[in-house]
């Protein structure tokens, strides 16, 4: 059965860019490495692996082919939350409200067959995409996940980052997770009043979502998601910021994390679940 999640106006987070060939051959080579978390369970897959098999038709390639696995399978599913003040829950009233926290708790429920789901919260508040790569390999890659959601581009226009650098050393470990074997979400930078008074701070918002197009990478648009909230009256702005006006609070976190569980339903391909394959 695909797991059901709520109706949002944006909730699409990432803007699927156009199929090429060399782009559908590398999510199919990716849905026949078999990860060494679930060799247990390569006897329930065909040799060769079939995608309709995993509830997906030749022309519909997941962008998140690992997480696609998994799911098919009821494997166990690891994603590390890597960023910012964002993902380590700065303006939140406990870890526990934290998106991180709240998304594992949003895809245990959307997906019970698994054999669980961890999602490890590996933000540091403060940091720009320099202090992040620092730790790419011992916080994010060492752990093995299946996915990694990345936000990032808040701090650098903050602590004068130049734009093509942020954009290239991105880049740059993005293809370093991708060749680990894992799959990427990017989340842009917030919306919010302190970013709006730093001149020059949506160029990183822009340059996340032209890397995401470029490389074909789902992004989740962070900030076109709280002025939706904002519109649609799913929150005032009292209820979505924390009191420093850059945070956000409780409110926000929550929705945050409905959005990203929405959008890993999405890009794995709304996949069918293990008991199909094992038919």
């Amino acid at each position: 059965m695909v797991p059901v999640v709520p109706a949002f106006t944006r909730f699409r987070a990432a803007t699927k860019s156009a199929r090429t060939i060399a782009r559908t051959a590398g999510l199919m080579a990716g849905l026949l490495v078999l990860p060494s978390a679930v060799l247990a369970y390569a006897d329930l897959l065909p040799a060769p692996l079939n995608l309709d098999v995993l509830g997906l038709g030749s022309d519909e390639q997941p962008d998140l082919p690992h997480v696609a696995r998994q799911i098919a399978i009821g494997a166990p599913l690891r994603i590390v939350a890597f960023g910012s003040s964002s993902t380590e829950g700065i303006g939140a009233s406990s870890p526990t409200k934290a998106y991180p926290a709240l998304l594992e708790a949003s895809l245990r429920k959307l997906y019970p067959q698994l054999g669980g789901v961890t999602v490890i919260n590996r933000g540091i508040g403060g940091e720009h995409v320099d202090d992040m790569l620092k730790r790419l390999d011992r916080d994010v890659i060492a752990a093995e996940p299946q996915l990694v959601i990345w936000q990032t581009g808040s701090n650098d226009p903050l602590r004068g980052v130049a734009l093509d650098h942020f954009r290239a050393a991105t880049v740059g470990a993005i293809k370093r997770m991708q060749e680990a074997g894992i799959d990427v979400v990017l989340m842009e930078p917030q919306w919010c009043p302190a970013l709006d008074a730093t001149p020059g701070s949506y160029r990183f918002r822009d340059a996340v979502r032209e890397i995401g197009d470029e490389l074909g990478v789902p992004v989740i648009r962070r900030a076109d998601l709280m002025q939706d909230w904002i519109r649609e009256g799913k929150l005032t702005r009292k209820q979505l910021f924390a009191a420093d006006g850059l945070h956000m609070a409780d409110g926000g976190y929550a929705l945050l994390a409905q959005a990203a569980a929405a959008a890993i339903v999405e890009d794995s391909g709304r996949v069918s679940v293990a008991e199909a394959v094992a038919e």
